[in-house]
């Protein structure tokens, strides 16, 4: 399939040099002017063509405009523009030319990063189970192997390469953590089910978005959210999280997470009808169903803000959606074995492909690779284009935090050999 090239985006010429405008040239926010005195001058690229799936194939490395976003402003008197890097020198890394551990999947467009700070990753690792068995009650000891074989510490590390301390990636790991448990019990793996899940959400929801009732009834919900592991982890992380985004952060993470539960809900009416979408239709339902809470926290993670008036431009939605869309489909391909060793049908690209499209299952798997290239090049190519048009620092280093997140999310689905195994399809 030819790649789509880069869109024109008439609303990021019209809107976003406005809006702008309101915030300077360093714009409000804590910590904005870690990504320099004005933007990187970015050329809209010209996309290459995906990769052929065929035989397996080396990464490509990013186009010259998203390098620049990656790496912001460098040369004398810029180490200054960079809080955020910490001042520690970090654990030698792996060399980033060496393959990571676990195969990536042949003809998939992604970038190799290097292996994430060991040191961190440990103490990462250590708060969150800490975090997990004493203060949340996540999970019985039955489990514990499922949860070391996350190894959500490395991947929030993989994600997060420039947050300032510890702490702040401790964020977003009980974020994560907590989103995944909900999707375990309430969903999927360990006694989720369909059956009322709209209820359990609602409910589950209220751990993030509190419930302003009377008196008379107030002690009871308060009660509720301590009643099960999911309740328990999401009003927790939740706490963690309010006390350092500010108040536009977490109605935006709030807002997020809304989505995410509309495309649980999607996905339990189809498997209560025995209903296979329309391969649109699934990735309609994916757009809300993904990761995306994941990567729009990352100015907070950051220890910065997006304003809320860029955030809501509809070319940084667009760019936000592409990506969230693009990991998404990451997930579907390195899970696609794993969901067919498990009970029932799982919804996923490959799947739908196959029956809606009638191809045999490798083709559907092929068709999915492609699908997903086309979303990494049109989220790359409109992310240049968006930090080329928008003159506030905060823009190009936010689009820099989701690049990052998407790279660390593929690594982590491709190192994750406890979790994760390829199909034989080359």
């Amino acid at each position: 399939m030819p790649d789509p090239g880069p869109s024109p985006l008439p609303s990021t010429q019209s809107s976003l040099p406005a809006a702008a405008a309101r915030f300077g040239t360093y714009g409000p926010g804590r910590g904005i002017e870690a990504f320099g005195g004005g933007p990187p001058v970015l050329p809209v690229p010209s996309a290459e063509p995906p990769a052929p799936v065929a035989p397996p194939v080396p990464a490509r490395t990013p186009n010259p405009a998203m390098e620049r976003i990656l790496r912001g402003p460098s040369g004398l008197g810029t180490a200054g523009l960079f809080p955020s890097r910490r001042e520690e020198p970090p654990a030698p890394a792996a060399d980033p030319a060496e393959p990571a551990a676990g195969r990536p999947i042949p003809g998939l467009y992604h970038h190799p990063v290097p292996d994430p700070d060991p040191v961190r990753v440990e103490e990462v690792s250590r708060r969150i189970k800490e975090w997990a068995v004493d203060e949340v009650e996540l999970y019985p000891p039955e489990w514990e192997d499922q949860f070391d074989g996350f190894s959500v510490g490395r991947y929030m590390v993989a994600c997060h390469p420039d947050a300032p301390t510890v702490d702040h990636l401790m964020i977003a790991t009980r974020l994560m953590v907590a989103e995944n448990v909900v999707d375990d019990c309430y969903c999927e793996d360990h006694g989720g089910s369909p059956v009322g899940l709209g209820g359990r959400l609602l409910l589950a929801h209220t751990a993030l978005d509190a419930l302003h009732t009377t008196k008379e009834y107030a002690p009871d919900w308060e009660e509720s959210l301590h009643s099960d592991a999911p309740r328990r982890a999401y009003r927790s992380a939740m706490e963690y999280f309010a006390r350092e985004a500010t108040a536009s952060q977490a109605d935006r993470y709030r807002h997020d997470m809304a989505r995410l539960h509309l495309g649980y809900l999607a996905e339990a009416a189809w498997a209560e009808t025995d209903y296979v979408p329309q391969v649109w239709e699934y990735l309609a339902m994916r757009q809300f169903n993904n990761f995306r809470p994941c990567p729009t926290i990352t100015d907070t993670v950051g220890g910065y803000e997006l304003p809320a008036d860029l955030h809501a431009q509809p070319a940084m939605q667009r760019v936000i959606a592409l990506a969230g869309n693009a990991t998404t489909i990451v997930n579907d391909l390195y899970s696609y074995t794993k969901e067919l060793a498990s009970p029932g049908r799982h919804l996923n690209l490959p799947v739908v492909l196959a029956e809606r499209e009638e191809r045999d299952v490798r083709d559907a798997y092929l068709k999915a690779i492609e699908v997903h290239n086309d979303l990494m090049h049109a989220f790359e190519a409109e992310a240049a284009a968006l930090a080329a048009a928008c003159p506030v620092p905060s823009v190009p280093g936010f689009l820099r935090g989701v690049a990052a997140w998407v790279d660390g999310n593929h690594y982590w689905h491709q190192t994750n050999t406890y979790r994760y195994s390829l199909p034989d399809f080359w």
